[in-house]
């Protein structure tokens, strides 16, 4: 099973809905139970299922959850994914922060879903990228991770990524991919956006070169010119029409933006009753 993050906090989320006090839940008696479903309307990869968890739970220790599915399986249309039973109460007031957590990190899973399947007859692999939403970063990555697809660095700690700017800055892609040697034991990978800094990058010996909108034609030049010496990775208006395309190129991995910041949100409903 893949690992979960070490902490998750739905305190943030908790706060940001609820503030002083949830109002419209004081219309229900303090002590009155129920029971509830959560249905989903659109065929989804199921991811979140902790954060969910975790909502309710912090709000009442004694609720109930009973998930019907696994983690990262693949669901069809209109089943259930889990029935609650608890204080009504707290099952009001955690409704929409659990459902916007689960149709969220869902959303991730499902389309890393369909763009590791887009690449599954190929030995080239789809990695994610920084471009997630603001406090949900490991969440997501998390979530990408049970649609099939790779993480890329976490953050600007766990790897070194040479850029435009980092290489004028430097003077050239040598003298950064020299001086990041001598001050990190990450990963290192330099982009690239031509042949000829391709040639540079190469003679420098990077961990790994990305290929920044490159062309079909000059992706296969780019890993003829390689010859399988650095590993390659494509970026760069890659989508699920042209993504098998690329990756037969021969390119070792293709990064994609749009698992984490283009998702729309699992169309989800959470259906409650009282216990009489």
């Amino acid at each position: 099973m893949i690992a979960l993050p070490q902490k998750i906090d739905v305190n943030y989320f908790l706060e940001e809905d609820i503030g002083a006090g949830d109002l419209t839940s004081l219309l229900i008696d303090a002590d009155k139970k129920a029971r509830a479903v959560v249905i989903t309307r659109e065929p989804m990869v199921l991811c979140g299922q902790a954060w969910f968890d975790k909502v309710f739970k912090q709000l009442n220790s004694q609720t109930q959850i009973q998930w019907q599915h696994n983690e990262a399986e693949f669901i069809e249309v209109n089943s259930v994914l889990c029935s609650l039973e608890g204080n009504a109460r707290a099952l009001l007031t955690g409704e929409r922060s659990a459902l916007n957590l689960l149709q969220t990190l869902s959303a991730t899973a499902t389309i890393s879903k369909r763009y590791a399947d887009a690449v599954a007859d190929t030995n080239c692999r789809v990695l994610d990228t920084r471009k997630t939403i603001p406090g949900l970063r490991l969440a997501q990555k998390y979530a990408v991770a049970c649609g099939g697809c790779i993480n890329h660095r976490i953050g600007l700690y766990d790897a070194v990524l040479i850029k435009e700017n980092h290489i004028i800055a430097a003077g050239s892609i040598k003298n950064a991919i020299k001086k990041a040697r001598t001050q990190s034991t990450m990963m290192i990978e330099v982009e690239v956006e031509s042949i000829e800094e391709l040639i540079e990058a190469i003679a420098a010996k990077p961990d790994r070169i990305m290929l920044d909108n490159f062309s079909i034609q000059a992706l296969k030049k780019a890993v003829i010119l390689n010859n399988k010496q650095i590993k390659l990775e494509a970026s760069g208006d890659i989508n699920l029409e042209n993504i098998a395309k690329v990756a037969k190129t021969g390119v070792d991995y293709i990064s994609i933006g749009a698992l984490t910041k283009n998702i729309t949100a699992i169309n989800l409903s959470m259906r409650i009753e009282l216990i009489t």
